[in-house]
């Protein structure tokens, strides 16, 4: 007999409405969706010990595991927690990579590497994850000393939304910086997702599959 396989997908609080949105696109009825915080954003080193919890407690529930996450500044250690889960992760060094695109993102971002990027999420969300939680707000100051060696904004967009257009000027205003706009839509996202999913398992040979029950 065979059935769709169970996937649990672990992901940043950034991406939940982009999963949430491909999952409904795709029909993929089989996929559940858990969000770590997304202000891990500007603490790294906090998300691969918290991802380990998280996926130690799921263990054994889900035939397939997919780590929402790129390295992300992890330094690695994201991987590391993958690699003892079983669990497959997004492609990329971090979320600006798989949202564009690797082709898309290397012909922005290689010929000059100075960009502070943006999706639709951050750009939504810039006081409250940027401004505020870096001290800005409180202290602006501190302004030149995390964005003093940028030379523009970079806004990748998924959907192409004007109002998050205005709220990305708004925040690169915000940086004195320059903002250029790349309507990317979901890059590699989707496809990495669909792939995931696969196709049926077979009920006999669930010890196969990516986080499969041991």
């Amino acid at each position: 007999m065979e059935r769709a396989p169970r996937i649990l997908v672990v992901a940043c609080g950034a991406l939940a409405r982009e999963f949430a949105e491909l999952i409904e696109r795709n029909g993929l009825t089989s996929v559940e969706v858990e969000c770590l915080p997304a202000h891990l954003h500007n603490r790294p080193e906090r998300i691969a010990p918290l991802l380990d919890d998280r996926l130690t407690a799921r263990r054994g529930a889900y035939d397939r595991v997919l780590v929402g996450y790129g390295d992300c500044g992890s330094s690695g250690a994201i991987d590391e927690v993958c690699q003892r889960h079983g669990a497959g992760r997004l492609p990329g060094a971090h979320c600006y990579e798989f949202l564009a695109g690797a082709a898309t993102f290397a012909d922005i971002h290689d010929p000059d590497p100075t960009a502070f990027y943006l999706t639709d999420y951050l750009a939504r969300h810039f006081d409250r994850l940027v401004l505020d939680g870096l001290g800005i707000t409180a202290h602006p100051e501190l302004r030149s000393a995390y964005f003093g060696n940028y030379t523009r904004v970079v806004l990748l967009s998924q959907r192409g939304d004007p109002a998050v257009e205005v709220l990305a000027r708004r925040a690169a205003a915000a940086l004195d910086l320059p903002l250029e706009v790349h309507i990317t839509g979901y890059g590699d996202l989707e496809g990495v997702l669909v792939r995931t999913v696969g196709t049926t398992i077979s009920v006999s040979g669930l010890g196969a599959g990516i986080g499969a029950p041991r």
